[in-house]
């Protein structure tokens, strides 16, 4: 394009040695939040390792504590794993005395970290990166850490038609596959389901669910409910109030993690995408929501609801004709 300077920041510190050198004594800590999956975790850390800006960049592990006795040596094997890493600038590992839970580990260890450093890239133990995925996260915290709008910045898009969208766009929900923030954009951070309920209108909720596409806002009143205890949904619900989320046209992590052995999901292939090797370098100045990618999502939503219902539907088939089976067989 010929008016790339116009549409797009320049990453000075790309070509200019000295701004280079600030620039990389600088970068944001990495926090990743582990537990009891090894194999995930090893999977994690060593495409980490690639990373273009790993060997200068502070790695922050936090180990959450065994639930029960039944995963006691899962996690010690886990533990023993995060000892043995290298490649790092610095590694520091927390390792808890108690068990926390997913939401409130990572509510503790982002609020320290990113206080503490000001910016801050978020990972759990099954996120696969891309070995441009620090330089996507550090040079996007770069060009917009002034610009407070701006709220995060994400690594992962899911499998959509993105033709025509530009190489970075923004939008007004936020993600946890892969992220990064600043302290500025943090501080608004607040799990409180009846404060968010009652701060929503039904437009705003209506608009949140991608027009009733997804299934988003369900997570906030099954938080309020007391049947799942989460943090992202009520980060994605902030930012649609108050900011803008930035997402690559291509992705560049993958959720391993999809297998059930996480927290609060199951075994699925919707949400399988193929990581970009190529490096992000056009940052857009335009700071709006991206209609064309709102769009985008919102046909998305609209297929995986589908996919959804049919294998509701065929669930429901399949236990039909295993009544009717044990019925006429006496099985």
């Amino acid at each position: 394009m010929d008016n790339d300077t116009e549409q797009y920041a320049l990453l000075e510190w790309d070509y200019d040695m000295e701004k280079r050198k600030i620039f990389i004594d600088n970068l944001a800590p990495i926090v990743l939040f582990t537990y009891n999956r090894l194999d995930h975790t090893k999977q994690t850390v060593e495409a980490l390792k690639k990373n273009v800006y790993a060997e200068e960049s502070k790695l922050f592990i936090y180990s959450d504590a065994p639930k029960n006795e039944a995963v006691k040596e899962k996690v010690d094997h886990v533990r023993a794993y995060l000892h043995t890493i290298k490649g790092f600038k610095s590694i520091t590992i927390v390792e808890r005395e108690e068990n926390w839970g997913l939401a409130r580990n990572i509510i503790d260890g982002v609020t320290k970290i990113v206080n503490e450093y000001g910016k801050i890239i978020v990972l759990e133990d099954d996120i696969i990166t891309s070995k441009y995925f620090l330089k996507y996260m550090n040079d996007g915290l770069e060009v917009y850490k002034n610009k407070a709008r701006v709220m995060e910045i994400v690594g992962y898009i899911y499998p959509i038609k993105n033709n025509g969208l530009p190489e970075t766009f923004f939008l007004r929900v936020g993600d946890c596959w892969g992220w990064a923030t600043w302290a500025r954009a943090w501080k608004n951070f607040e799990r409180n389901p009846q404060k968010l309920i009652e701060g929503f209108s039904q437009k705003e909720i209506y608009e949140f669910d991608f027009e009733n596409k997804a299934n988003l806002w369900q997570q906030v009143i099954d938080n309020r409910d007391g049947k799942i205890y989460t943090w992202a949904i009520f980060w994605a619900a902030i930012i649609f109030k108050k900011g803008l989320t930035m997402y690559p046209s291509r992705s560049l992590v993958y959720n391993v993690g999809l297998d059930s052995t996480g927290e609060h999901c199951g075994v699925t292939n919707d949400f399988s995408v193929d990581i970009s090797n190529e490096e992000v370098k056009r940052f857009t100045k335009r700071i709006v929501e991206n209609e064309e990618g709102y769009l985008a999502f919102k046909r998305y939503f609209k297929r995986m609801r589908g996919t959804f219902v049919q294998r509701v539907v065929n669930k429901i088939s399949r236990v039909l004709k295993k009544m009717r089976a044990n019925y006429l067989y006496g099985g």
